[in-house]
């Protein structure tokens, strides 16, 4: 298991650069999910890849479930089920915004103390609340490039990432 701890000051600093970056990654994961096509929901690439639609979920699911488990100081995986009442790839956009706001200010309303306390992830990692937004991070990226490039074989735009797509401009 890998174990690491550090002051609350760093883990403080660490914490401020890594939400100013959520922030502004959720906002390209909101464009890339409202580009999947609602009527393409169910495209997969390959019989072992999710929907474009499961994948989607995913990626705004897990989101807030890293908040909410840097939040409580415990990750619990009980499974990732798409709420009846999302049907669209706006409804699960809409979704998304509001619930990954509610956990940023939930992390930022926590004190440095407690953002450095050690925390187990599933007995594979010990380490300060919150270095788990690098995790959250990373997979976040990982998994909206699968889906960016799910689009254009569904027949939709891929939206600018990180630059301008071969669809949109910078944006």
């Amino acid at each position: 298991m890998y174990t690491l701890g550090m002051q609350p000051e760093q883990v403080s600093g660490m914490v401020q650069y890594f939400l100013q970056g959520l922030e502004s990654e959720a906002k390209t994961t909101a464009r890339v999910v409202s580009a999947v096509p609602d009527d393409k929901g169910d495209y997969r690439p390959h019989p072992n890849s999710r929907s474009a639609k499961e994948l989607a979920w995913h990626i705004v699911f897990t989101d807030v479930w890293f908040l909410d488990g840097i939040h409580k100081g415990a990750f619990n995986f009980e499974g990732e089920p798409i709420p009846a009442d999302i049907q669209t790839s706006a409804d699960m956009v809409k979704w998304y915004e509001t619930n990954v706001s509610e956990g940023i200010a939930k992390i930022r309303g926590m004190s440095a103390d407690t953002l450095s306390e050690t925390t187990d992830f599933f007995g594979m990692f010990k380490l300060p609340r919150g270095l788990y937004l690098g995790f959250l991070n990373n997979h976040m990226i990982h998994h909206r490039g699968q889906l960016s490039a799910y689009l254009r074989p569904m027949g939709a735009k891929v939206p600018s990432i990180y630059g301008p797509s071969g669809d949109e401009g910078m944006g």
